[in-house]
């Protein structure tokens, strides 16, 4: 039987679920899956290794499908597929982690009861990754909890990049620019020193460009600003969210358009970005096959902030030795990066175009200033990886940074 972690990205109505063996000290993903639906009609779909995916609907004659049902069909799921599964440990990705962690904690009692504090920074993703770890326990209760931060990796910014121009007494009090998509940055940095020592030791620029989207700065291996702040709605336009909004919008919804907080957080968080300005869609895919303007304006919008914040993070390095663009519009869509990087030689960026019309890994002309790389993340194996050197079951994914 094999000793399995698990990896868990629970939603409010879903879960995506990695299974890793440890196989001679490296981590070797046995499959990958995800629950549509909870709360709803369930749907599981998953694969081992590289087979196809397979699917079905959960059973929900008796009772709607809850985070506790979900895992447990992945454990059956598991347990059939490879013949006998061991979790040892799970492994959690839990989108805020406070001002307090900087770093993967095993969770207690005690610890879950303090993450649960901060629901409040995180209301439409702390709520449900908690429950994806009290889910765990009762499915897996011989197996170490382990919650890794999107937050943790930006901790040890600068005071100055962490807080408002706020009375301090609120930033004591935890208001302040946390950053996110932490996992993803600190897997792209790690896999960068492994493979760009020279890069990773310098001024770094990261996009994690998707369906969220932020971009982080990163000089010598330490994030010292991101676009994101206090929430994930900050910074960057995304599929569903706004991105930076000057704060008088929400106090004129609030007075002139009677507008209740829950209606405001349903409109900045679920109807607003691509979709929002669009009136389409939030994929990039449909916006680029639309003849609408709409479509246009706001895939215009997107590249402009990309564009704008690039700017702002370099001024805050102090130059820029390398850009890496990735997530699902980074690692994808050519015409989006090809507008994000057209004309910014005077910005030390020389771009070859076929390059990146081929999705290369490196798409920057050779001689360029600043090296551009297109880097594929995995924020299932970092946190894997995380869970595993918490455990002491392995050495780490590749060379820890200092």
């Amino acid at each position: 039987m094999a000793d399995i972690i698990l990896t868990i990205n629970a939603g409010s109505s879903s879960i995506k679920f990695a299974a890793y063996e440890i196989d001679q000290g490296k981590l070797a993903r046995l499959a990958l899956g995800e629950i549509d639906g909870i709360g709803g009609k369930a749907h599981f779909s998953a694969r081992k290794g590289n087979d196809e995916k397979t699917g079905f609907d959960l059973d929900q004659s008796h009772i709607a499908v809850d985070h506790r049902m979900a895992l447990t069909a992945v454990m059956d799921w598991l347990e059939k597929e490879q013949n006998g599964a061991n979790v040892i440990g799970v492994g959690h990705r839990v989108v805020h982690g406070g001002p307090d962690y900087c770093e993967p904690v095993l969770v207690d009692t005690a610890i879950l009861a303090q993450l649960r504090s901060f629901e409040p920074l995180a209301p439409l993703h702390q709520p449900y990754n908690l429950a994806g770890i009290e889910a765990a326990h009762d499915c897996f209760p011989k197996a170490a909890q382990v919650a890794c931060f999107d937050t943790a990796f930006h901790r040890r910014h600068p005071f100055i990049a962490d807080t408002y121009a706020l009375p301090r007494e609120y930033y004591d009090e935890g208001v302040r620019r946390y950053g996110f998509h932490g996992l993803s940055y600190e897997f792209i940095h790690r896999i960068l020193r492994h493979e760009e020592p020279v890069l990773a030791r310098g001024k770094v620029a990261v996009a994690h460009l998707g369906n969220g989207a932020s971009m982080c700065a990163i000089n010598s291996g330490k994030s010292v600003g991101s676009t994101m702040g206090f929430t994930a709605l900050d910074g960057l336009p995304m599929g569903t969210r706004c991105g930076q909004l000057d704060p008088g919008v929400v106090l004129y919804l609030m007075r002139e358009k009677k507008m209740s907080a829950d209606e405001i957080t349903d409109l900045l968080y679920k109807n607003s970005g691509l979709k929002g300005m669009s009136g389409i869609s939030n994929d990039v895919r449909d916006l680029e096959a639309s003849t609408e303007q709409s479509a246009k304006d706001a895939l215009d919008y997107f590249v402009s902030r990309v564009r704008r914040n690039l700017g702002g993070l370099c001024a805050e390095l102090g130059g820029l030795d390398c850009l890496v663009l990735t997530g699902g519009i980074g690692e994808n869509a050519v015409n989006v990066r090809k507008a994000i990087l057209q004309n910014l030689e005077w910005f030390g960026i020389q771009i070859d175009f076929a390059a990146n019309a081929r999705n290369e890994r490196i798409i920057s002309e050779k001689g360029s200033p600043t090296v551009v790389l297109i880097l594929k993340t995995d924020e299932e194996r970092m946190i894997a990886a995380h869970t595993a050197e918490l455990l002491n079951l392995k050495e780490p994914l590749v060379p820890a940074i200092a």
